[in-house]
């Protein structure tokens, strides 16, 4: 075997160096990290074709796996380790990709303005919310995300009018990331925000001007808890193409999904380990229990993609 594995990510956090460290320790396989925007990654694998020395490709978005796969430079990974520990729904059907952590989107509302928010993704756009919503652009990979579940879910026609009602009911135009959504919430620009659940945790853990001064005012809701539950989207993680080092980069994908990694991603980016079983870190748990939506494959993000894209287009969705 190989004695390094190179590695393509979009996750830009300094603590995974803890876990590639963790990962050298048990195997003596050296990672050899390049962390660049996950367009601008799937572009150099693209470039770089058979001669690429990528071994593992890692985004935060199922989305951007699902251009990777369009690209042509992933491959498929037989593995019964990562088959046994990764549920069904969180893995590509022809073993393309597999989730290593999830991520929530959900309802954050201003609890003194809003006396019963929207209780699903479907309720954010009735017309009674006119003026009050927060959300990101429809550049934002999680809201194409979303909107791709949507689809899949509901269909293309009630995804377009659940998409337009958004457009109607936002307080003002899309700008800024997801702790700007709920900075608004503080500020009182909107009543109701839409972002990812640990922008709101990282206002516990430390400082986050604009959001922590006001977090104790603002509440969550897990959406559609009567029926399919809520979305989450995934970081994952898979094997390029070319894999230089393909025996090396098929034991470091499945050290992702170890109890040690695992219990990393939770503890260190507040995100829900796609291994179940593992336990979340103090902070995560204060958002309580939820329903998640398995009844949709994470697959269909990316495969409804375009759809999406051409919604958001069709209603003006800035």
């Amino acid at each position: 075997m190989a004695d390094e594995v190179n590695v393509y990510s979009s996750r830009h956090y300094d603590s995974d160096d803890a876990l590639y460290a963790k990962f050298t320790e048990q195997t003596g396989i050296t990672v050899n990290r390049i962390e660049g925007e996950a367009d601008e990654l799937i572009a150099r694998l693209s470039a770089e074709g058979d001669n690429s020395p990528a071994d593992v490709f890692i985004t935060v978005d199922i989305g951007r796996m699902g251009r990777a796969e369009e690209a042509g430079v992933l491959q498929a990974v037989e593995s019964d380790v990562i088959a046994n520990a990764v549920p069904k729904h969180l893995r590509d059907p022809e073993n393309m990709w597999f989730g290593v952590s999830q991520r929530a989107r959900i309802i954050f509302y201003a609890k003194d303005r809003v006396e019963n928010p929207p209780r699903s993704y479907e309720e954010l756009a009735d017309p009674s919310l006119k003026g009050q919503i927060c959300i990101r652009s429809s550049k934002n990979i999680y809201n194409q995300s979303l909107l791709a579940s949507l689809i899949e879910a509901n269909g293309e026609e009630a995804a377009k009018d659940w998409a337009a009602g958004i457009v109607a009911n936002m307080a003002r135009d899309p700008e800024g990331g997801d702790t700007d959504q709920l900075r608004g919430l503080v500020s009182g620009e909107c009543d109701i925000a839409v972002a990812n659940h640990y922008y709101f945790l990282r206002g516990y853990d430390k400082d986050v001007e604009g959001l922590t001064s006001g977090i104790d005012g603002i509440g969550w809701v897990w959406p559609n808890q009567s029926d399919r539950g809520a979305h989450l989207n995934l970081a994952a993680a898979a094997m390029t193409k070319s894999a230089p080092n393909a025996e090396a980069a098929k034991t470091f994908l499945e050290f992702l999904t170890s109890e040690f990694a695992q219990q990393h991603f939770a503890s260190q980016n507040n995100e829900y380990p796609a291994v179940p079983g593992v336990g979340l870190d103090e902070d995560t748990a204060r958002l309580g229990f939820f329903i998640p939506d398995t009844a949709t494959n994470t697959a269909s993000f990316g495969d409804n993609a375009a759809k999406a894209q051409a919604i958001f287009n069709e209603v003006n969705w800035k």
